[in-house]
């Protein structure tokens, strides 16, 4: 019994991997990146896959990947995540234990983060019944949401912000 639940579990995993989202954004910048400049979400291609968490108390993660199409931009900092739920809205912790990194991606060149979070028990008082994640890149205001649909968020000691960190902007691909 435990070796197919483990089996439908992987097998659930690697359907979510090949997941993607490209469009549901809200990415009204109006500015453009300059050359050099910082990267906007109107000038990057958006793709999230997930290796999403089983089932209450394991863990997930959903790699939001980032493909510039304008001139050459940078990222410098962490991402800005919030996790929405109805009214409310979390925000994500930086992971304390990275460090962001400046990265200068040419034209066609990709950069990911990832949210790592721990899932809840569905409509338990201790999680966040998430129904839309949402970014910002570093510098800008304009933002980027996508529906989360790997399972509610634990909360951290039970009644804290979500039980989730992001990681810094590693460059992608070659």
């Amino acid at each position: 019994m435990r070796a197919t639940q483990i089996a439908v579990a992987a097998l659930a995993a690697a359907l979510l991997l090949t997941a993607c989202d490209s469009g549901g954004g809200d990415s009204g910048s109006t500015n453009k990146n300059k050359a050099g400049g910082g990267c906007t979400l109107d000038t990057v291609g958006v793709q999230v896959a997930a290796s999403a968490a089983p089932s209450a108390g394991d863990s997930g993660n959903v790699t939001v990947t980032l493909t510039n199409r304008g001139a050459k931009c940078t990222l410098n900092g962490f991402p800005g995540v919030a996790l929405q739920a109805g009214g409310a809205s979390d925000a994500v912790p930086a992971d304390k234990a990275a460090k962001a990194q400046k990265l200068d991606l040419a034209k066609g060149a990709t950069a990911s983060f990832t949210i790592s979070y721990v899932r809840g028990k569905a409509g338990g008082q201790k999680s966040l019944p998430v129904k839309t994640a949402k970014f910002t890149l570093p510098g800008a205001t304009a933002g980027h949401s996508f529906t989360w649909s790997y399972g509610e968020v634990a909360l951290k000691g039970g009644a804290g912000g979500p039980n989730a960190s992001v990681s810094p902007f590693q460059q992608a691909g070659d």
